[in-house]
């Protein structure tokens, strides 16, 4: 049916079988997104101008919307949602749920309630519905694909229902998360299962993913551009993506220096990649991270922490992965698991 017979102030076309429905752009209030910003007809993790500074994969990948969210409240029955998808990320190692897929959760603790799949044969966005038992008032979080680009996305809802304005997160600083296609989301099976969102969840706190699947490259124009973010901390690891072990010392605490010394209180966490077995060249690549952060508590600096692979992976050792380097959902909880009391005391 055509959802401009019902409201034209919401001309969108949907294929949902439901009377009374009506569409809400996320953009508009009582709506209130997070973790992207919309700029000329698509979300984003960072100004367009930035991304082209840094590389041609960060500009590809900068309007991939890992760790977007919106928030709203309603008595619905129903959220229904009509998203247009222009690029769809799909890989033989990733459910589709997770790379394409939103998932929904509710109440102030953010509970999971139920995903949107995408179709299989998804090609430039979808629709799609989870009902409640009843019409209770209820908080809505609403996650957003990890590996697609979004140009439209409307919310659903029953016609007469209530539509309110979330109070947001109790701690409205963002934690700024920077690395590899592991930070960007890589391979849990849906996006609230990402680290971070877990943290988030945990923590009642906003945060900003900037990860950017195998070109997470500590460039000097994506230090810039993070040292100047309003943020209660910065993670970041992007090991994974540093091509030689020489990059990794040319950049690392080159990295670390440009953010600290415009943030001098800003707490700073540097990890290593997930990783239970430390065998390999790991250790070498180890010892480099790990000098900026001695280096650093040498120096007198008193708010940075560190965290390595084997201790992000501790609960879930060799079972937290899906092909020995992307996390599993179960390696993702791990990694939340062991930052969350760290990340506590730091907001």
């Amino acid at each position: 049916m055509n959802i401009s017979q019902i409201d034209r102030n919401f001309a969108v076309q949907t294929t949902l079988d439901i009377d009374n429905i009506k569409f809400y752009d996320v953009n508009e209030k009582p709506f209130s997104v997070y973790g992207v910003f919309y700029v000329d007809g698509k979300f984003r993790r960072l100004p367009e101008e930035v991304a082209k500074t840094v590389s041609p994969s960060v500009l590809r990948l900068h309007s991939h919307t890992a760790g977007g969210r919106v928030k709203f409240i309603t008595n619905s029955p129903y959220v229904a949602i009509h998203a247009k998808m222009p690029v769809i990320g799909k890989m033989p190692h990733f459910a589709l749920t997770g790379s394409s897929g939103f998932d929904l959760y509710v109440g102030k603790k953010e509970v999971f309630f139920n995903a949107f799949v995408p179709p299989f044969k998804i090609v430039d966005g979808y629709e799609s519905i989870i009902r409640f038992p009843d019409s209770t008032e209820r908080e809505i979080t609403i996650n957003f694909p990890l590996y697609c680009e979004i140009t439209e996305l409307y919310i659903g809802l029953a016609e007469n229902a209530v539509v309110k304005k979330s109070a947001g997160y109790k701690h409205k600083k963002p934690i700024v998360f920077y690395g590899s296609s592991i930070t960007q989301g890589g391979c849990t099976s849906r996006p609230g299962n990402t680290y971070e969102s877990i943290i988030a969840r945990a923590l009642q706190t906003d945060y900003t993913n900037l990860g950017f699947s195998g070109s997470a490259l500590a460039e000097d124009e994506i230090a810039e551009y993070i040292k100047g973010l309003d943020m209660s901390v910065f993670v970041y690891d992007y090991d994974h993506n540093s091509p030689t072990l020489q990059h990794l010392k040319d950049t690392h605490q080159k990295m670390f220096q440009t953010i600290r010394n415009h943030n001098p209180e800003l707490p700073i966490v540097i990890l290593t990649r997930p990783r239970y077995n430390m065998g390999g060249g790991y250790q070498d690549r180890l010892a480099v991270i790990k000098k900026t952060y001695t280096d650093a508590l040498d120096a007198g600096d008193k708010n940075v922490y560190f965290m390595d692979g084997h201790t992000l992976m501790k609960f879930a050792k060799n079972d937290g992965s899906v092909d020995g380097c992307h996390p599993n959902d179960l390696g993702f909880h791990s990694m939340a698991k062991s930052l969350i009391p760290l990340l506590r005391s730091l907001i």
